[in-house]
C-alpha cells in the first residue's frame, strides 16, 4: 500500500499541488449520467452542503455517500481535498465497492482511503443504507468517548434506542476493519465509533441527513446536559421505548423525508451552485 492510499501526507506536498490539478473548475457531468445518476448527485451535493451549513463538517475530513441507482455495486463520494461547502453535483466520484474510480471531473482529486474503506463495508452489507453520512462533530466526538455512549435524555436521543458501537482501531484505512464495522453497525441506523466521531445510515439522502441531524442535536444536549453542575434525570423504561417505537418510520412517518424540500429551498437562497 502507497502513502496516497493509506492517505499520508507525501514527501513534498507543495511540489505535489504544483503537479496536480487541483481545480474546483470543472465542467458538468449531467450529459454523462443517468436521469436518475444526476438527481442523486444533486441531492448529495445538497447534503455535503447542509452538513457544512449545520457547522458538522471538518474542513475536507470525513464522508457523505449515496447508491448510485440502477447500480447497486457503485456509490458517489467526495473528492478527497474540497470542502463540504465547494461541494457539487458534477465534482463527486463515482467508485465501485472494490475502490476502482469508474468516473470523475477532470481532476486528480481521488476519494479518502478511510472513505472507501467505511462506505463501501456499509453499502455492501446493508442493502437498506442507500446514504451513509460519518461526521467528527466535537458534541459527536465526546460522547463517542464517554463509557455511557449515547443516553435518552431528550425525546430526541430516544429516537436512537438502538445504537452501534465500534471501538477505535486507528485511522479506519484497513480492509480488516470492515467487518466488525458492519458486524457493530448491525441493524442500528446510528453508529457510534468510540473516540472517533457519529456515522449514520438511511435508505434515502434525506432520512439520512435527518438522522444525522438529530444525532448530533442528541449529542449536543447531552455535552451540555452533564455538563450542568445538577443530577441528570432519566425517563422511565416504558416511556423510552413508547417514544422510540413512535419514531420509528413505519409507524408515524420516514423522518427527513418532509424536511428535504424545504432544506433545498434554504440552499437555494444562499447557493445555488451545488446543482452544478
Amino acid at each position: 500500500m502507497t502513502k496516497h492510499e493509506r492517505g499520508l501526507t507525501p514527501e513534498d506536498p507543495m511540489q505535489v499541488l504544483k503537479e496536480k490539478n487541483y481545480t474546483t473548475d470543472i465542467a458538468s457531468m449531467r450529459d454523462r449520467v443517468s436521469e436518475e445518476e444526476w438527481e442523486a448527485r444533486v441531492n448529495l451535493a445538497a447534503a455535503y452542503r447542509l452538513v457544512a451549513l449545520w457547522g458538522m463538517d471538518e474542513m475536507i475530513a470525513n464522508h457523505i455517500s449515496v447508491r448510485v441507482p440502477g447500480e447497486p455495486q457503485a456509490f458517489l463520494i467526495n473528492p478527497y481535498g474540497y470542502f463540504y461547502e465547494e461541494i457539487t453535483a458534477s465534482s463527486l466520484i463515482k467508485i465501485d465497492l472494490d475502490g476502482n474510480v469508474l468516473l470523475k471531473a477532470d481532476f486528480d482529486y481521488e476519494p479518502n482511503r478511510a472513505g472507501f474503506v467505511i462506505h463501501s463495508a456499509i453499502h455492501r452489507a446493508r442493502e437498506d443504507a442507500h446514504c451513509v453520512i460519518h461526521t467528527h462533530t466535537p458534541a459527536g466526538m465526546a460522547v463517542s468517548c464517554m463509557k455511557e455512549g449515547l443516553l435518552p435524555l431528550t425525546q430526541t436521543a430516544m429516537r436512537f434506542a438502538n445504537v452501534g458501537y465500534h471501538d477505535y482501531q486507528s485511522v479506519a484505512v484497513d480492509l480488516a476493519e470492515q467487518n466488525s464495522i458492519v458486524a457493530d453497525l448491525g441493524d442500528a441506523d446510528l453508529l457510534i465509533l468510540r473516540n472517533h466521531g457519529l456515522l449514520v445510515v438511511g435508505p434515502s439522502i434525506a432520512q439520512a441527513f435527518s438522522n444525522i441531524y438529530r444525532a448530533e442535536l442528541a449529542c449536543k444536549t447531552q455535552v451540555l446536559a452533564m455538563s450542568a453542575n445538577t443530577e441528570i434525570g432519566l425517563p422511565p423504561e416504558e416511556i423510552i421505548e413508547k417514544t422510540n417505537h413512535l419514531y420509528r418510520p413505519e409507524v408515524r412517518r420516514p423522518f427527513g423525508v418532509l424536511e428535504w424540500p424545504a432544506l433545498l429551498r434554504k440552499l437555494d437562497r444562499i447557493d445555488a451552485s451545488y446543482r452544478n
